[in-house]
């Protein structure tokens, strides 16, 4: 569609060089003789760009702009004048004009500054749609689920989209955590600024204070130039610190810092940085617990749980499981070209009857396995993994558990459960938790339950296999 533009000048012999000369150049130009007329055709048309000259009898070209502004505030203006003067063009600039052109002018002259503006006005709005896009992209519609408990998650979830205050989510490992950090930093204020994010659990704890707050060369091996830290890069934005409840007590420390003071100090250095960051924060962890066995302090924890969020496990909304299956099975068909399939009755009971230990993250392995391996329209029973069918897999992690099992305990439950299906190989059953293996092992330890990943030889599995 061709670029619009309105010419606004009192003598005609302008208006109809400007029409031939824009047509000619592919423009759809309209044009009128005084700004009244000009206006008028401005309230009931949009235009990329408008060129009115700067000395009109019954209205300026200055007079227009400033009614322009008063109900079109990004409408693009360029001025005409034949007088060659600064403070004519300063005048006109200093009211919203995006350029001025001087008669008599060169043909090229005017076809170089008319096509900067409507290159600028196509830019402007192919941001504005990818932005809208990123919204989208990045919206609590992302979080899949029509269940009561989804959909007043999602209305606490907005409300506090719009504050600044720091938030912990707190919900079972796979139950989209992330998801819902992604659409509180898109629906605030901060959406402009950058979302950064960071798993705790996967780093060591050299590693992670690196990155979270930057080092300077030559403090540790390695470190062979500055590096500024996630903390630095997140300013103006959102820094959203997922498994923080796996954090060293020293690197606690130097978050509450963060927290109180804005400021962080990078490794090896000693002068403060200034940061202005808001905090998410998320844990799968029983934080009110290891605050009482010493493993997480409790001024941080405090000062985390200003705003807290809690996302049900996947077995407390059960009927957002077909509505989450559809729409997995929709993306993996699309990915791979191939046409949506169906779920037979069957199939989605042993679905819904299962406790997914895993969560969402768990049943979208599942779908895009079945996906892969059926070679039919519909998903049958038979596609699904066994021990979907299996009731001991449900007890497994949830018979020897009292009736409101905390979060820790659900989670030791099902790394025992993934541990024993795995043979106590620690990659696989990484893979399977989605958890980096150096997390594991901390699990492991922290759980004592080294025994289940070890040989009664004492031999660990992955290192014989």
């Amino acid at each position: 569609m061709p670029a619009k533009i309105l010419v606004i000048d009192d003598e005609d012999s302008m208006c109809n060089f400007m029409e031939i000369m824009l047509a000619k150049e592919g423009y759809a130009v309209d044009t009128v003789n005084s700004g009244s007329e000009g206006l008028g055709l401005l309230r009931e048309k949009n235009y990329d760009l408008v060129i009115a000259d700067l000395n009109m009898p019954e209205m300026t070209g200055i007079d227009v702009l400033k009614q322009v502004r008063s109900f079109k505030q990004d409408q693009d203006l360029i001025v005409m004048t034949a007088y060659a003067s600064v403070d004519t063009a300063i005048e006109a600039m200093k009211h919203g004009a995006v350029d001025y052109i001087t008669k008599p002018f060169k043909v090229d002259e005017i076809k170089l500054v008319i096509e900067k503006s409507i290159s600028r006005k196509r830019l402007i709005r192919e941001n504005d749609t990818l932005k809208k896009q990123l919204q989208g992209d990045n919206s609590f519609d992302k979080f899949i689920g029509t269940s009561d408990v989804v959909i007043e998650l999602k209305k606490i979830a907005a409300r506090i989209a719009a504050t600044d205050s720091t938030v912990l989510i707190r919900g079972e490992s796979g139950t989209g955590k992330d998801l819902i950090a992604k659409a509180i930093h898109h629906h605030s204020p901060r959406s402009g600024g950058p979302f950064v994010t960071i798993n705790c659990a996967a780093l060591p704890e050299s590693l992670l204070e690196s990155e979270l707050f930057g080092h300077k060369k030559g403090s540790f091996t390695g470190a062979i130039k500055d590096k500024d830290g996630l903390f630095k890069v997140a300013d103006g934005g959102t820094f959203f610190l997922d498994e923080v409840g796996n954090t060293s007590v020293a690197i606690q420390v130097k978050l509450l810092r963060v927290l109180e003071e804005k400021r962080i100090i990078p490794v090896g250095d000693t002068k403060p940085i200034d940061v202005d960051v808001r905090l998410i924060a998320a844990t799968n962890s029983d934080l009110e617990a290891d605050v009482k066995n010493g493993r997480f302090r409790a001024d941080l924890f405090y000062r985390l749980n200003v705003i807290p969020i809690s996302i049900p496990p996947l077995r407390e909304r059960k009927d957002d499981i077909s509505l989450l299956a559809k729409y997995f099975i929709d993306g993996f068909c699309a990915k791979v070209g191939i046409p949506p399939k169906e779920v037979s009755p069957e199939a989605m009971t042993i679905l819904t009857d299962y406790h997914w230990p895993g969560n969402v993250r768990e049943l979208e392995n599942t779908i895009e396995r079945a996906v892969l391996l059926n070679r039919s329209a519909t998903l049958e029973v038979a596609d699904l993994p066994e021990k979907l069918s299996q009731p001991e897999s449900v007890a497994a992690v949830s018979d020897a558990e009292p009736a409101n099992p905390t979060l820790e305990s659900i989670e030791k439950a099902y790394i025992h459960y993934v541990m024993s299906q795995t043979g106590g190989k620690k990659t696989a059953a990484a893979r399977i938790l989605g958890i980096d293996t150096s997390t594991l092992y901390r699990k492991l330890d922290r759980y004592n339950m080294k025994d289940i990943s070890s040989r009664s030889d004492g031999t660990d599995q992955d290192e014989s296999n």
